[in-house]
């Protein structure tokens, strides 16, 4: 079985979530499966490896899921981005519209150093403004973003044309 098939087997659907009309893709169920886990971190690192990533910034929250483990695996920083208000020190900001809202987006202003390659990861890529919001802060604050990483990808939404501008390195193990 390929990895992406054996992953679609355990990501859960919870329909209506988080509003009427919405079929959330529950990555959640994957975290009790360490073998699974240990995969997807191989592969993602087997795509990006190549890249000469000097950092990894990744989404709050469940972009944390396995940023983390592919940060130590590269033995790379790991920059949070969260949303606004959660995080303790200075921090820059970035506002924008996503498929059932809107958002604002924060990282420590001293996160992204002038001139580092970022990889951004997520765990799903829907219309692409959260991963371009990440985008444009890792831009301002210097950062050359070499890449987008993502679990899920849901084509028919068309988020990875948003990306494209700032890298086509765009990779996911599973799509929709």
């Amino acid at each position: 079985m390929s990895l992406s098939d054996a992953i679609k087997t355990v990501i859960r659907d919870v329909p209506d979530f988080p509003k009427e009309g919405i079929m959330f893709k529950d990555i959640t169920p994957i975290l009790s499966d360490p073998q699974l886990s240990k995969q997807i971190v191989e592969g993602f690192i087997a795509e990006f490896k190549a890249l000469n990533i000097d950092a990894i910034a990744c989404v709050e929250a469940r972009g944390f899921f396995f940023g983390t483990l592919i940060a130590q695996a590269l033995n790379i920083p790991f920059i949070p981005i969260r949303k606004a208000g959660k995080l303790p020190y200075k921090t820059v900001s970035y506002s924008y519209d996503l498929e059932y809202g809107s958002a604002t987006i924060e990282m420590h202003e001293d996160a992204v150093k002038s001139g580092q390659r970022i990889l951004i990861h997520d765990d799903l890529l829907a219309t692409g403004g959260t991963a371009a919001a990440a985008a444009e802060l890792v831009s301002t604050q210097g950062g050359e973003v070499v890449g987008f990483s993502f679990l899920v990808d849901l084509t028919f939404l068309g988020g990875e044309s948003k990306l494209k501008s700032y890298s086509t390195n765009i990779m996911s193990l599973v799509q929709y």
